[in-house]
């Protein structure tokens, strides 16, 4: 990153406000997630969305052999949670939701934090690498929960904030 427009583009896009998400999935015996800030919509027929995720991290080899996950929209009340699950080298999911009420995915049998703003659970129907990161395009499944009380977690300028009402 040595580059100077590499450092104006990492601080042009910090000022950019997005939603906070918990990407999950289950691998054999092991549970993996992150938090990720690229995530959308991108059809209502079928209801499609998209992750992006570093390309460099196992998360990414996971979801190349896994194909259905879940991804939990994040509230307020979850940025704790929001930062353990960036923190690099942090353990599995299983230990990162210990204290956090969670269940399984009846569709992807990922592990799904339950204090969010809603959760889907999802199937990888395309992969597209994009320089450093690799975009998960996936049909959603279901619709885990919808809770419209809580207050969304977003992100910008490096910071967690909350939503205005």
């Amino acid at each position: 990153m040595g580059d100077p427009l590499s450092a104006d583009f990492v601080e042009a896009v910090a000022g950019f406000a997005t939603g906070v998400v918990v990407v999950t999935v289950r691998d054999g015996r092991d549970d993996l997630g992150t938090t990720v800030t690229s995530f959308m919509s991108v059809s209502l027929e079928p209801p499609m969305v998209v992750a992006s995720v570093a390309t460099s991290s196992y998360l990414t080899e996971v979801l190349t052999r896994r194909d259905r996950w879940a991804a939990t929209i994040l509230s307020v009340r979850q940025r704790a949670l929001a930062g353990r699950f960036a923190a690099e080298g942090r353990p599995g999911a299983r230990i990162l939701l210990a204290a956090e009420p969670h269940h399984r995915g009846p569709h992807s049998d990922a592990l799904i934090p339950e204090t969010g703003i809603t959760a889907l659970e999802c199937e990888t129907r395309q992969t597209i690498e994009a320089g450093d990161h690799t975009l998960f395009t996936a049909e959603v499944l279901s619709t885990d929960y919808i809770a419209r009380e809580q207050e969304p977690l977003i992100r910008v300028n490096r910071r967690y904030l909350v939503a205005p009402a």
